[in-house]
């Protein structure tokens, strides 16, 4: 799912809270749809709403469709393009079109299939949900091959994937650590940051964040490393980043970032292939790290760092 990426938690803990919840995700687009197939919006019966399936074009009346859903329980399908007088109405860009799946929690999608996506993307697992939208039969199944939400060959059944949440594992905390961490969580990231050294690892720097005063290596293995997880190194330190680094190499990251000069790149360049490990392997290692932005201070360098992630994530 692409990010409002904490829909399905929202959308369960306001039906267990007694709100109700209604979830609203995009199903099909075409043309200059703002937002890709699988965005979600979460609306509860008391009006609040989280995530975006347009962008803040069709909002408004998605949410209406989601309040009038939750009172008569039916899931239903809506369309907004050029060729519908209401889609200007609400203001849909020129040349786009979107489909959006309003399914109210409990009344239409189950609670306890909702619930089970939750507990899979908590435990950092994938799961593919499927839902007729002519009979509205519903199914879930794992997902292992990293296919993106779409309607399946029928063209009936809409397949939503749900990806564990992303994550970023911040090794050194330091100035840059510092701005990238709130940067990052914006963006969607649940960051945690790496540092044994007590003086730069304290709540005093890092109010309310996940802090890990463990060896790197050690820290990573408890943490666990996966495709939906990205990795920087700030310290400059290479007992601290190097045995990271050899963690992340043998797993499947989607990103790894390290600071350093071209010069100090190359001396870790010669540091991991002394260690064994093949040119492939060391070319997934971004450094300098971050996009030539021409950064200089620590929250410009932070937004190279972040925007390079995310080209990561969107490009490969």
């Amino acid at each position: 799912m692409d990010p409002f990426d904490n829909a399905p938690e929202t959308a369960l803990a306001w039906h267990k809270a007694g709100k109700g919840a209604a979830l609203a995700t995009v199903v099909e687009t075409w043309g200059s749809a703002p937002r890709q197939v699988g965005a979600q919006l979460v609306v509860s019966g008391e009006g609040e709403m989280e995530g975006s399936v347009s962008g803040g074009c069709v909002e408004g009346a998605v949410v209406l469709e989601a309040m009038e859903a939750l009172e008569n329980g039916a899931a239903k399908l809506l369309e907004y393009g050029v060729s519908d007088d209401d889609a200007f109405a609400v203001g849909l860009a020129c040349g786009g079109t979107i489909r959006v799946l309003v399914e109210p929690i409990g009344a239409a999608m189950p609670a306890d299939m909702l619930d089970k996506v939750v507990t899979a993307r908590s435990s950092r697992s994938a799961v593919q949900y499927h839902v007729n939208t002519e009979n509205w039969a519903r199914s879930l199944t794992e997902e292992v091959s990293r296919q993106k939400s779409a309607f399946e060959e029928d063209g009936k059944t809409f397949k939503a994937v749900h990806n564990p949440p992303l994550r970023l594992a911040i090794v050194g905390a330091v100035h840059i650590a510092q701005a990238l961490v709130p940067m990052a969580r914006v963006a969607g990231f649940d960051p945690v940051v790496i540092d044994p050294r007590g003086a730069f690892g304290s709540e005093a720097r890092f109010p309310g964040e996940t802090i890990l005063a463990e060896w790197p290596d050690e820290a990573l293995t408890e943490y666990g490393l996966d495709a939906h997880t990205a990795l920087v190194l700030l310290t400059h330190d290479p007992k601290l980043d190097d045995p990271a680094l050899h963690q992340a190499l043998k797993s499947d990251v989607f990103y790894i970032g390290a600071l350093g000069s071209k010069k100090t790149h190359a001396k870790r360049v010669a540091r991991l292939e002394e260690a064994g490990f093949s040119s492939e392997q060391i070319g997934r290692v971004h450094g300098p790290i971050g996009l030539d932005i021409g950064a200089k201070s620590p929250p410009e360098i932070a937004v190279s760092i972040l925007a390079e992630m995310i080209q990561s994530l969107r490009r490969g």
